[in-house]
């Protein structure tokens, strides 16, 4: 397999490049318990895009579940907020064996969320995998896409098209745009118009509307417990993952050339190695500083 991973933890001079082959072979170090895993898509997706990923890690013989948030999937009808995000991860964690540590996985805004989650329930969980969530919500940028949200329900085509029109005219979209068209669900200007099934555009001003002026790197701080970020190449959204990376010693930092914002669909077989390598670290149970 000749894809490559970068693999980089927050060590003084430690920066690793290796095959997929290798960052599945390297060992983890003690014994280990499998650990639960609870997958949080993103908005305006479902649980539906962690199938892959559900199938390889309970074949390596973790339990697994896949959640669907607030305002998505099955739980579509009901209003986002954290606070409910956290009462459903919860619910899916006890779904496990008692004892079991449980690893959270999110993409984008359910790496957010996960984060959030650690800061909140720091002794529930064995660690992170963040991926596609390496930029903090904040400034004009967030703010923009959550008023447009708010006017325009349901007209996204609309949205896409003026930005489009905007880039064209070789004007340049302020910093943060293309992140928080990603982040919106609004995809990148370029990208094509088939996805009338997602959530309404009404889930986005709430998901905002939680996530603005929130610091993902405090949470990190708060919680206390490993972390593993896993960013495509190419996603806008890996802007400040340097700063993620300093936040706090012994975080990891995996970035999968030539995949974009939604890494675990466009590069399962890497992204994969990489859940796997996490997962042996974290199922070891050690806290950081520990």
């Amino acid at each position: 397999m000749d894809q490559m991973l970068r693999l980089r933890r927050r060590r003084p001079t430690a920066l690793a490049t290796t095959s997929v082959t290798g960052l599945l072979a390297e060992p983890a170090r003690g014994p280990a318990e499998p650990a639960g895993v609870v997958f949080v898509h993103g908005v305006r997706t479902s649980s539906e895009i962690w199938t892959e990923q559900l199938a390889h890690v309970r074949a390596a013989g973790h339990p697994a579940v896949a959640i669907d948030l607030p305002g998505h999937g099955s739980r579509r009808d009901e209003r986002f907020t954290l606070e409910r995000a956290y009462a459903v991860i919860d619910e899916a964690a006890a779904s496990f064996a008692p004892g079991t540590p449980v690893v959270v996985v999110g993409m984008s805004l359910g790496g957010y969320t996960s984060l959030a989650y650690a800061a909140n329930r720091p002794d529930r969980l064995a660690g992170v995998v963040a991926c596609a969530c390496s930029a903090d919500p904040r400034g004009k940028p967030v703010a923009l896409y959550r008023d447009v949200a708010h006017v325009l329900v349901g007209a996204r085509r609309r949205v896409r098209a003026l930005v489009s029109t905007l880039a064209r005219t070789g004007r340049p979209l302020p910093p943060g745009s293309l992140a928080a068209l990603q982040l919106t669900g609004a995809g990148h200007p370029g990208d094509g118009d088939d996805r009338s099934a997602r959530p309404s555009w009404d889930v986005v001003t709430q998901v905002l509307s939680e996530l603005a002026g929130r610091s993902s790197r405090a949470d990190m701080r708060a919680a206390g417990v490993p972390v593993w970020l896993v960013n495509g190449s190419r996603d806008h959204l890996r802007l400040d993952e340097k700063r993620y990376l300093e936040a706090v010693p012994g975080t990891a930092l995996v970035v999968v050339p030539g995949a974009g914002h939604d890494v675990n669909l466009e590069a399962p077989a890497a992204f994969n190695a990489a859940l796997t390598r996490a997962l042996r670290d974290m199922s070891r149970g050690a806290r950081l500083g520990a």
